[in-house]
């Protein structure tokens, strides 16, 4: 992701050594967002932001408390006020757009206390405004945070999507509320919210390095949020050595919610690319023998022994249980397939020894990353693939054991690169261990990244779940194509809802797998141990899933023998990119719909994804994003009359047309529908 061009870079600097210095501010390049800063009379650290005419966060405190019980919150004075201006266009590897424009106004307030100074670094952007703390000077090089406690002060009691405080785990279902019944002591970022004067906010972090992840801690009365970090084993957040710039605070803020889908904010606060050569980095499209164990058509494992030792048991001489799918003659069968349809990888789960004696059970040493299951040729099947004209994906589960994962993840790469895989899905399932930490710990988060620069020094791309929500690495280490981090597909019974709030929330820090592409909705029909279970989807709103949740990786979740009885809804799987040159996001709302249009980086042709609620709805798609006087062929997937995502989920129709920039298309959403168009120009 290098830098295209460089249209202003200027700095201005000036000094305001009074300790109550008058509120100073920066705009936003358009003059829409304005962030004010002062010190109070004690010396305290405060910011506000306004939008337009009306604020949208009333002045806030800011700072930490260390575990020396000193205060980094007040008795400051200013010593100088420094000022940027920055109007950049990058181009990233992969993305939703071509072209990113960076473009903000800057501003550094640099405090001084005693012996310690820290600066506040602002940045102000047209669709929004983040800020870091950057400690710069103290007499002790080494701090221990004890706590963070900057606020986002709310001027009302907004609307709020958001899941429960929780250092683990985001696979939550979100909950809509205004503030002042949220349902838990804290709150997850990225945290969505809308105002009762129809304000959009976002609040979330971006460029989190060697640091804890931050949650939100609501007072109820005063609609005050305020930063909370995931603690360390012995309680306290975290430990920097000097000088040492912290994660950006963002605050994405419109009057439309289609800009908070569009906003590329979290990315602009992030470094640029540290990868000289990137062009090994391609997106994926990918199939996985993964359905069928998520749903107990399979296993992971390959006997049914219990409590054994890893290092001493014999699989040779022990006696298979039969229903694992990681073996030779299925992997060939999913190759085939796969190859057959134009797919670039497929992901095998359950190849390696020690799956039997994990869930659960916390154990230090469960897996070597290096040893295939005796019915699992790793090397055949390899082989195989790439005759095929695919590779294998290679699946790192750590079973939450980060220490043992990192003796063995030279090796484990290693053995990727011997083999030709060049991209992991990597899982951190169950408690963290050492015990102590949790999976968004500072430690913790300094593993996901090592594993990702590690990477990177071999070729490897990372798909990482149940690791830290993302917070825009991906800018700076494009190898990272996508995390999960939230509820995903497995979950078979989550609420339509759950996919028209995820682009607003999770999805801000990054593109999420959520493996989309499901099409047998009653599952127990298949996999009777999933015992009335069903999705809530359509096929069009699963077809739509790939434009609407955006990634690099994008994977056909269901199982062969499902596509087969849909051959022709399949196609759209099969043509629908995963890499795009523009989007445009034509309508949405959080919790009800998403519409979004993207353009192939690779050709001419648009394709148009939508989602929908619990709630049917008649839908007018226009196609003004479409060059004026250009004709495209328009294949429509849509639900069909007698479609519905709870009752009747596998009905749909499909037609062709003609359209232009001025043509409009009245298309019905089920309940729990959606709808997915190809435009190819002739």
């Amino acid at each position: 992701m290098s830098k295209l061009r460089t249209i202003i870079l200027l700095s201005c600097f000036c000094c305001m050594p009074m300790a109550n210095a008058g509120k100073t501010n920066v705009k936003s390049p358009d003059g829409r967002i304005s962030v004010g800063f002062s010190l109070d009379r004690k010396g305290r650290p405060c910011y506000s932001v306004s939008y337009g005419d009306k604020d949208i966060i009333r002045p806030s405190c800011m700072g930490f408390e260390l575990s020396d019980g000193t205060s980094l919150s007040d008795g400051f004075r200013i010593k100088k006020i420094t000022r940027e201006r920055c109007d950049s266009l990058w181009t990233p590897v992969w993305g939703e757009n071509d072209s990113i424009r960076e473009n903000y106004n800057g501003m550094t307030v640099s405090l001084s206390k005693n012996k310690t100074r820290m600066d506040i670094e602002f940045r102000v952007f047209d669709d929004g405004m983040g800020f870091r703390y950057v400690f710069r000077e103290h007499p002790d090089p080494v701090l221990v945070l004890k706590e963070e406690v900057t606020e986002f002060a709310m001027t009302g009691n907004h609307t709020a999507w958001w899941i429960p405080e929780d250092y683990d785990s985001q696979e939550f279902e979100y909950t809509e509320s205004l503030l002042d019944e949220i349902g838990a002591p804290g709150v997850q970022t990225s945290l969505m919210m809308k105002a009762d004067n129809g304000i959009y906010l976002n609040l979330h972090e971006a460029a989190l390095v060697d640091f804890p992840a931050m949650h939100l801690r609501i007072d109820k009365p005063s609609k005050v949020f305020r930063a909370h970090l995931t603690p360390r084993p012995d309680g306290t957040a975290a430990e920097v050595t000097l000088p040492f710039r912290t994660p950006w605070r963002t605050v994405t803020v419109s009057d439309k919610a289609t800009d908070i889908l569009a906003s590329n904010l979290t990315l602009n606060l992030n470094e640029p690319c540290k990868i000289a050569d990137t062009s090994w980095i391609k997106p994926v499209k990918f199939m996985g023998v993964w359905w069928e164990m998520i749903t107990g058509k399979s296993k992971w494992s390959y006997t049914d022994a219990k409590d054994f030792d890893l290092a001493t048991f014999d699989y040779a001489s022990a006696t298979p249980h039969g229903q694992h799918g990681a073996n030779n003659e299925n992997v060939r069968r999913y190759i085939d397939f796969a190859s057959r349809h134009g797919f670039d990888q497929l992901l095998v789960e359950g190849w390696n020894v020690g799956w039997e004696d994990w869930y659960g059970k916390e154990k230090d040493f469960v897996f070597d990353f290096l040893t295939p299951y005796p019915d699992f040729d790793i090397a055949g099947l390899n082989d195989y693939a790439h005759k095929k004209g695919i590779r294998l994906m290679m699946h790192h589960e750590t079973s939450g054991s980060v220490a043992n994962y990192e003796r063995y993840l030279d090796a484990a790469y290693d053995l990727m690169r011997k083999y030709g895989y060049n991209t992991v899905k990597s899982g951190y399932v169950g408690n963290i261990l050492p015990k102590g930490e949790y999976h968004y710990s500072q430690n913790i988060v300094n593993h996901y990244l090592n594993a990702v620069k590690k990477a990177a020094d071999r070729r490897i791309m990372v798909n990482a779940h149940e690791a830290v929500r993302p917070t825009g690495l991906c800018r700076t280490w494009p190898n990272l194509m996508a995390n999960e981090s939230a509820m995903g597909q497995e979950y078979a019974e989550m609420s339509p809802r759950h996919v028209t709030i995820l682009p607003f929330t999770r999805l801000k820090g990054g593109p999420m797998d959520f493996t989309p592409g499901i099409f047998r909705m009653d599952i127990t029909s298949f996999a009777p141990g999933y015992q009335g279970k069903k999705k809530r989807a359509t096929i069009s709103n699963q077809l739509a899933l790939y434009l609407t949740m955006y990634s690099p990786v994008q994977m056909a979740g269901d199982l062969p023998e499902h596509y087969e009885r849909y051959m022709d809804a399949f196609q759209f799987i099969k043509d629908v990119p995963v890499d795009w040159s523009r989007s445009v996001y034509l309508d949405a709302e959080p919790g009800d719909l998403i519409v979004v249009a993207r353009k192939d980086r690779n050709s001419s042709d648009w394709y148009v994804g939508g989602v929908t609620n619990e709630d049917a709805r008649e839908y007018i798609l226009g196609f003004g994003f479409l060059p004026e006087g250009e004709v495209y062929e328009c294949t429509v997937y849509r639900d069909a009359a007698d479609s519905d995502g709870f009752t009747n989920p596998e009905r749909y129709e499909i037609f062709n047309t003609r359209v232009t920039s001025a043509s409009e298309l009245p298309l019905r959403m089920a309940r729990a529908g959606g709808f997915a168009v190809r435009l190819h120009q002739k």
